[in-house]
């Protein structure tokens, strides 16, 4: 029945996050925000926003099992970005192409992922060094440092050409707002007259939308913080690697079907990298400092080595792409390979 219910719990958070996700935009469409800032940052932020309140949850209320836990998560994630969804991403671009929905060529504006890249790789490299350095004080000025270079990578998202396209184009994509659409078929089905829907809803149930996602996935999060501190004791598995294998699946899995499902199948290669390696500059700094911050953050063993192994498969994506300006799909199911073989390490040192 835990089983069962860690199942069911993966799922909550998702439908919270799906449900954040297009309420946010709402609200930064009702704002009168640009395309751009609703497509690169306000649709980044909803999808990563478990990634974050998972890991901080687990650190708040899960004891003294909590700050393992969280900190699995937050490595975990990385190094799914790098090599799990990049070998899906791949193997739907092979896969539509051979049904002939597309080429087997990833055709895409390299101009993002490079800048992607280079921000994440320079700044997971940093929390690594935090890592084995441990002195707290250095935990807080790099934490800072980090919200700082954020915020410096999102200004030039806005000023290159590229990431104006990907906001617009990511902006375009923007679902009715769910719950509203889910109150229309309500009201269908009781034979009730409804009017036409409008092109944009109304403000308050945009909000209201996007707070339901929020209490969904801080619910969600604490149920699955429970769940998984019970599936360790029960299995003898050390907290920290239970974490590192499971809590990727619930907050990664928006961006690998987005990219590798989605918008793979239509050819939209920009947006299905971009998304990717958009989540990893994330993932290098939000998550990254309520470690530094809420941790020990002291990284040895499976911690050490995920940490290392996403930075050394993010090192090859960014490696190619300035030796060659694209990758291939082939080269993204060698990402997953490596996945494969650090999940079979794990098990065997259990």
């Amino acid at each position: 029945m835990q089983w069962l219910g860690l199942v069911a719990t993966l799922g909550v958070i998702l439908g919270g996050a799906g449900l954040f996700t297009n309420g946010i935009e709402w609200v930064g469409d009702g704002f009168g925000l640009s395309e751009g800032a609703v497509g690169s940052v306000l649709a980044a932020v909803g999808t990563a926003l478990p990634e974050t309140v998972l890991p901080l949850i687990a650190v708040l209320l899960g004891r003294s099992a909590g700050k393992e836990i969280g900190v699995g998560a937050i490595l975990g994630a990385p190094l799914m970005l790098t090599t799990l969804a990049m070998f899906v991403l791949g193997l739907s671009v092979l896969g539509f192409a051979r049904f002939g929905h597309r080429t087997s060529r990833i055709r895409m504006d390299a101009a993002v992922p490079t800048l992607d890249l280079a921000f994440f790789l320079g700044l997971f490299t940093l929390a690594i060094v935090a890592g084995l350095v441990r002195v707290k004080a250095f935990n807080f000025v790099l934490a800072a440092l980090l919200v700082v270079a954020y915020a410096a990578y999102v200004r030039l998202k806005f000023r290159s050409p590229a990431g104006e396209r990907l906001g617009r184009e990511v902006a375009h994509v923007i679902q009715p707002l769910y719950l509203r659409r889910a109150a229309g078929a309500a009201g269908a089905a009781l034979r009730r007259p409804l009017q036409e829907e409008p092109s944009a809803p109304p403000m308050w149930a945009s909000i209201v939308q996007t707070l339901v996602g929020v209490v969904v996935i801080v619910a969600g999060a604490r149920v699955f913080v429970l769940l998984v501190t019970a599936l360790s004791d029960r299995f003898r598995v050390p907290y920290l690697v239970f974490a590192l294998l499971l809590a990727p699946v619930a907050t990664e899995l928006p961006e690998i079907f987005n990219a590798s499902v989605i918008w793979a199948r239509r050819g939209r290669d920009t947006l299905a990298v971009g998304n990717i390696t958009g989540a990893m500059v994330f993932q290098a700094v939000f998550p990254v400092t309520i470690g530094l911050t809420l941790t020990p953050w002291r990284l040895s063993g499976e911690a050490l080595i995920a940490a290392l192994i996403a930075l050394g498969a993010g090192a090859v994506l960014f490696a190619t792409l300035r030796i060659r300006g694209e990758f291939g799909p082939r080269l993204l199911l060698l990402q997953g390979l490596v996945y494969g073989a650090f999940v079979i390490f794990v098990l065997a040192r259990i």
